[in-house]
This record gives C-alpha cells, sequence and structure tokens, in this order.
C-alpha cells in the first residue's frame, strides 16, 4: 500500500502555512485537490488509489505567500516525485518563503 502527506512550513514565519491549496498529479493524469489544515499538513487526496509511478505536487502558494508576506516570486510550486510499488508511506515537506522554498522526502 501507497500513502503520502505533505507538511507546508512558512520558514519566515517559523509557523505553518494554513489554508494552502495543493493539487496532486497522477500518472494517468487524474488530479486530486487538497487544501492545508491548520498544522500546514495534507494526507487526504480523496478516492483515487495511489498508485506506483511518477507524481507531481503543485503547491499553489502565491495567494498564502501575498497574504502573508505581501509579495510571492513564486506563483506555485511542483515538486516531481517517483513512488515505487510497496513502497509504504511518502512524506514531501515543502519549507517556502515569498523568495525561496526547499522540499525533500520526508518520514
Amino acid at each position: 500500500m501507497i500513502t503520502l502527506s505533505s507538511h507546508i512550513l512558512d520558514t519566515t514565519l517559523g509557523k505553518p502555512a494554513a489554508g494552502l491549496s495543493i493539487s496532486l498529479y497522477h500518472p494517468d493524469g487524474q488530479i486530486s485537490n487538497a487544501i492545508t489544515d491548520q498544522d500546514g499538513r495534507c494526507k487526504n487526496w480523496g478516492d483515487i488509489p495511489l498508485v506506483a509511478g511518477t507524481y507531481q505536487l503543485r503547491f499553489h502558494c502565491q495567494d498564502y505567500l501575498i497574504t502573508e508576506h505581501g509579495k510571492s516570486f513564486y506563483p506555485h510550486i511542483d515538486i516531481h516525485f517517483f513512488m515505487e510499488e510497496g513502497g509504504g508511506h511518502y512524506h514531501v515537506p515543502l519549507l517556502i518563503s515569498p523568495f525561496g522554498y526547499s522540499s525533500y522526502r520526508g518520514s
């Protein structure tokens, strides 16, 4: 079984990025949409099963960054990654600020 979660942290404010929209693009072209909770986390991608393949997470960060900081260099941030069959749990954190971001495979 494959599961996926994400966590977005605003490194400028030192707090979670709540209410940020995320789109998950599946290998077959389907799209799941979600919004981060008050802790900046997301783990519910709807009813589309997660299977092995290449995925893309699109973090729609512009509205959040403009609201919180008055500026956003990035309208969105795309992260592509591969999930293996039987790969277990995947966690893709995103650290954002108005002019930079970082990501890695978390646990």
